[in-house]
């Protein structure tokens, strides 16, 4: 029986039957048939079998470079890396097949986490042919893994400069994502609308939607990330994107009914909490939004963004006690942002416990005084209580901070004129 007839006896099941046969040929079989039977073994995934008739091979034909690379692949199947990277470097400079052992080697020495020497072995297959658009790829590609994207972008555009284009994926949506971790948010767009016109990728989707956020294309971005989520709802990072985009457009029953969605998906993500609160504060829910808020203190303490809305709620609505029993809590619970003894002094000011209030204000002053809000708020407090020179020192340092505040420079100069 030949090859052919051998091969598709496998490709209709009959796996076992198949390879016996398969066995029984390569015995009779010419070097030009054990090669065509080592394309069938290497298809089939069966790298054990393939190594014998390798070895035999490159033992008749050394100066057939394409089987060290041949054997290099499977080398790595079977997880014999070092066994692989001797073969690639048997491979000479000069040697037609030697860029592509240059690629491979530079794969092996990354996953070894050999980084240095991954990148040392493309930029020395670069010299050898510095237009090479698949190495040029290569080379932008490895350093947007390596999370260095303003290297990876000179490459990449070199390389779609010279017409490369990947079998599988995107050279678009990669310079799109490069450009977009680099700040290039226009040139980003504009890489991601040709790039998901060529293949659509949900991590690509997400990140022109993203991109469109930066560019405060809000339409756009709630639009894209709806797409994602029609693409796949359980995509569980995209909600408070989602929520952000109708934010920024106030339409927040859309951006509720993201919250929504966003919890079924993920019901311990606090950051969703939060963005309910705040949703339900613009809706004028208090009581709703207070809720939200706490449930997502009661996840994660250490929220920041929470307590500071919560905080700001209750500072608006005079309740005084709530925040300071807030603060106590949190800082019982370990957690020492300067968020919450500045709540406290702000709380204690406001219900008349000055001394206390300003205490507390001097306490935190160190590690606040480049913040004007809180040195306004704390100059009120000092003029307040009596101590005008100091309140002229904390205006003059708000100042120092913000000088085209106009309000801090005329009561500035109201108080020295006294």
């Amino acid at each position: 029986m030949d090859l052919i007839n051998i091969y598709d006896m496998i490709n209709n099941g009959k796996v076992e039957e198949g390879l016996e046969k398969l066995e029984a040929l390569e015995k009779t079989a010419s070097h030009q048939e054990k090669y065509d039977i080592l394309q069938v073994y290497e298809e089939l995934g069966l790298a054990d079998k393939s190594k014998p008739i390798i070895d035999e091979l490159i033992q008749h034909y050394p100066d057939e470079t394409e089987l060290y690379l041949i054997a290099a692949e499977n080398a790595i199947d079977l997880d014999k890396e070092e066994d692989a990277i001797e073969w690639l470097l048997e491979i000479g400079e000069k040697d037609e097949n030697f860029l592509q052992a240059q690629m491979l080697l530079a794969d092996l020495y990354q996953l070894q986490g050999l980084d240095e020497v991954a990148e040392s072995r493309l930029l020395q297959a670069l010299q050898t042919a510095p237009e090479e658009p698949v190495l040029l790829a290569g080379l932008g590609e490895y350093y947007l893994e390596r999370g260095d994207f303003a290297k990876s972008i000179p490459y990449l555009k070199q390389a779609e400069q010279h017409g490369f284009q990947y079998p599988e994926g995107s050279l678009s949506l990669r310079l799109a994502e490069a450009y977009s971790a680099t700040g290039q948010f226009e040139d980003a767009m504009t890489y991601y609308k040709t790039g998901l016109e060529e293949k659509r990728e949900m991590n690509a989707l997400f990140g022109y939607a993203y991109t469109a956020l930066q560019v405060k294309d809000y339409e756009l971005a709630a639009q894209k990330f709806e797409e994602l989520k029609a693409m796949d709802y359980e995509y569980a990072s995209l909600y408070p994107y989602l929520i952000k985009a109708y934010k920024f457009q106030k339409k927040w029953e859309a951006a509720f009914e993201a919250v929504q969605e966003g919890l079924k998906v993920d019901n311990f993500n606090d950051q969703l909490y939060v963005e309910a609160g705040i949703v339900q504060g613009a809706l004028e829910n208090m009581e709703l939004a207070e809720g939200y808020l706490k449930e997502a203190l009661a996840l994660n303490p250490a929220n920041a963004e929470a307590a500071s809305v919560l905080f700001s709620m209750w500072h608006n609505s005079e309740e005084y006690d709530q925040m300071i029993d807030l603060a106590d809590h949190l800082q019982n619970l370990g957690e020492t942002d300067v968020l919450f003894d500045w709540n406290k002094a702000r709380a204690y000011a406001g219900r008349d416990d000055l001394e206390e209030g300003l205490e507390l204000f001097g306490k935190i002053y160190p590690e606040l005084k480049e913040n004007t809000i809180f040195l306004e708020e704390y100059a009120a407090l000092l003029l307040e209580m009596g101590y005008k020179e100091k309140a002229i020192a904390t205006w003059r340092q708000l100042l120092i901070e913000e000088p085209d505040n106009q309000a801090a420079a005329l009561r500035l100069e109201e108080l020295e004129q006294e």
